[in-house]
Protein backbone atom coordinates (compact mmCIF):
# COMPACT_ATOMS: atom_id res chain seq x y z
CA UNK A 1 0.00 0.00 0.00
CA UNK A 2 1.15 3.63 -1.01
CA UNK A 3 0.22 6.56 1.07
CA UNK A 4 0.78 10.13 1.57
CA UNK A 5 -0.19 12.82 3.48
CA UNK A 6 -1.77 15.99 2.30
CA UNK A 7 -2.04 19.81 4.23
CA UNK A 8 -5.16 20.94 2.95
CA UNK A 9 -5.60 24.96 3.89
CA UNK A 10 -9.27 25.97 3.88
CA UNK A 11 -8.60 29.01 5.65
CA UNK A 12 -11.23 31.21 8.05
CA UNK A 13 -14.04 30.44 5.52
CA UNK A 14 -16.36 27.80 6.52
CA UNK A 15 -17.23 25.29 3.33
CA UNK A 16 -15.96 22.28 0.20
CA UNK A 17 -12.26 22.17 -0.76
CA UNK A 18 -11.51 20.00 -3.87
CA UNK A 19 -9.49 17.30 -3.54
CA UNK A 20 -10.28 15.46 -6.64
CA UNK A 21 -6.90 16.86 -8.80
CA UNK A 22 -4.97 15.88 -5.67
CA UNK A 23 -6.52 12.15 -5.52
CA UNK A 24 -6.48 11.84 -9.04
CA UNK A 25 -2.92 12.36 -9.45
CA UNK A 26 -1.77 10.19 -6.49
CA UNK A 27 -4.13 6.94 -7.82
CA UNK A 28 -3.04 7.50 -11.18
CA UNK A 29 1.30 7.73 -10.01
CA UNK A 30 0.53 5.13 -7.25
CA UNK A 31 -1.54 2.52 -9.23
CA UNK A 32 0.96 2.74 -12.15
CA UNK A 33 -1.91 2.43 -14.42
CA UNK A 34 -3.40 -0.61 -12.82
CA UNK A 35 -6.70 -0.93 -10.47
CA UNK A 36 -7.06 -0.74 -7.17
CA UNK A 37 -8.58 1.08 -4.60
CA UNK A 38 -8.33 5.08 -3.19
CA UNK A 39 -9.12 5.63 0.63
CA UNK A 40 -9.00 9.13 1.35
CA UNK A 41 -9.07 9.73 5.30
CA UNK A 42 -9.17 12.97 7.23
CA UNK A 43 -8.00 12.64 10.92
CA UNK A 44 -10.23 15.46 11.98
CA UNK A 45 -13.11 15.50 14.75
CA UNK A 46 -14.78 18.37 13.16
CA UNK A 47 -14.35 17.59 9.68
CA UNK A 48 -15.86 15.18 6.47
CA UNK A 49 -15.67 13.82 3.36
CA UNK A 50 -17.87 13.73 0.44
CA UNK A 51 -18.13 12.91 -2.82
CA UNK A 52 -20.33 16.39 -4.66
CA UNK A 53 -21.37 18.09 -7.65
CA UNK A 54 -19.03 21.29 -6.93
CA UNK A 55 -20.65 24.27 -8.74
CA UNK A 56 -24.09 25.44 -9.90
CA UNK A 57 -24.56 26.63 -5.93
CA UNK A 58 -24.33 22.64 -4.70
CA UNK A 59 -21.66 24.05 -1.82
CA UNK A 60 -24.31 26.64 -1.05
CA UNK A 61 -27.60 24.06 -1.21
CA UNK A 62 -25.62 21.80 0.89
CA UNK A 63 -24.13 24.04 3.72
CA UNK A 64 -27.65 25.31 3.72
CA UNK A 65 -28.85 21.83 4.67
CA UNK A 66 -26.15 20.92 6.71
CA UNK A 67 -27.12 24.12 8.57
CA UNK A 68 -30.66 23.07 9.26
CA UNK A 69 -29.57 19.44 10.27
CA UNK A 70 -27.34 20.59 12.41
CA UNK A 71 -28.07 24.11 13.94
CA UNK A 72 -25.05 26.80 14.58
CA UNK A 73 -26.20 28.05 17.80
CA UNK A 74 -25.50 27.29 21.48
CA UNK A 75 -27.64 23.84 21.95
CA UNK A 76 -24.56 21.67 22.00
CA UNK A 77 -22.70 20.87 25.56
CA UNK A 78 -19.67 21.12 23.76
CA UNK A 79 -19.63 24.73 23.43
CA UNK A 80 -15.35 25.88 22.77
CA UNK A 81 -14.57 27.70 20.08
CA UNK A 82 -17.23 29.93 17.69
CA UNK A 83 -20.93 29.86 18.20
CA UNK A 84 -21.94 26.33 16.66
CA UNK A 85 -18.93 24.85 17.29
CA UNK A 86 -20.07 21.29 18.75
CA UNK A 87 -22.41 21.00 15.75
CA UNK A 88 -18.92 20.84 13.79
CA UNK A 89 -18.34 17.62 16.36
CA UNK A 90 -21.39 16.19 15.41
CA UNK A 91 -20.73 16.44 11.66
CA UNK A 92 -19.10 12.93 11.45
CA UNK A 93 -23.31 11.64 11.99
CA UNK A 94 -23.63 13.11 8.43
CA UNK A 95 -19.81 13.38 6.70
CA UNK A 96 -17.86 10.08 6.98
CA UNK A 97 -14.33 11.09 8.03
CA UNK A 98 -13.34 8.37 5.17
CA UNK A 99 -14.22 7.54 1.34
CA UNK A 100 -12.79 4.81 -0.95
CA UNK A 101 -12.81 5.35 -4.58
CA UNK A 102 -12.52 2.59 -7.37
CA UNK A 103 -9.40 3.29 -9.61
CA UNK A 104 -9.76 1.71 -13.02
CA UNK A 105 -6.81 1.93 -15.33
CA UNK A 106 -5.23 4.64 -13.30
CA UNK A 107 -8.07 6.76 -13.10
CA UNK A 108 -10.52 7.65 -10.60
CA UNK A 109 -14.13 5.66 -11.02
CA UNK A 110 -16.14 9.07 -9.92
CA UNK A 111 -19.44 10.02 -12.67
CA UNK A 112 -19.04 12.97 -14.55
CA UNK A 113 -20.14 15.26 -11.98
CA UNK A 114 -18.69 14.08 -8.76
CA UNK A 115 -15.92 15.71 -6.72
CA UNK A 116 -14.33 14.10 -3.84
CA UNK A 117 -14.50 17.07 -1.20
CA UNK A 118 -13.22 17.93 2.06
CA UNK A 119 -16.08 19.42 4.16
CA UNK A 120 -14.53 21.76 6.50
CA UNK A 121 -17.38 23.27 8.50
CA UNK A 122 -15.17 24.77 11.35
CA UNK A 123 -13.78 27.84 10.20
CA UNK A 124 -11.73 27.81 13.87
CA UNK A 125 -9.30 25.72 12.17
CA UNK A 126 -7.75 26.93 8.34
CA UNK A 127 -5.33 23.91 7.87
CA UNK A 128 -6.33 19.99 7.73
CA UNK A 129 -4.89 16.82 6.95
CA UNK A 130 -5.51 14.45 4.69
CA UNK A 131 -4.30 11.07 4.37
CA UNK A 132 -4.76 9.61 0.32
CA UNK A 133 -3.56 5.57 0.79
CA UNK A 134 -3.66 3.44 -2.56
CA UNK A 135 -5.10 -0.29 -1.91
CA UNK A 136 -3.18 -2.04 -5.54
CA UNK A 137 -6.36 -4.85 -6.76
Amino acid sequence: MQSVELEVRTGRVRGFTDLTPACARFASEASGGGDGLLSVFVPHATAGLVVLELGAGSESDALAALDRLLPRDDRYFHRHGSTGHGADHVLPLVAAPSITIPVLAGRLALGTWQSVTLLDPNADNGTRRVRLSFLPG
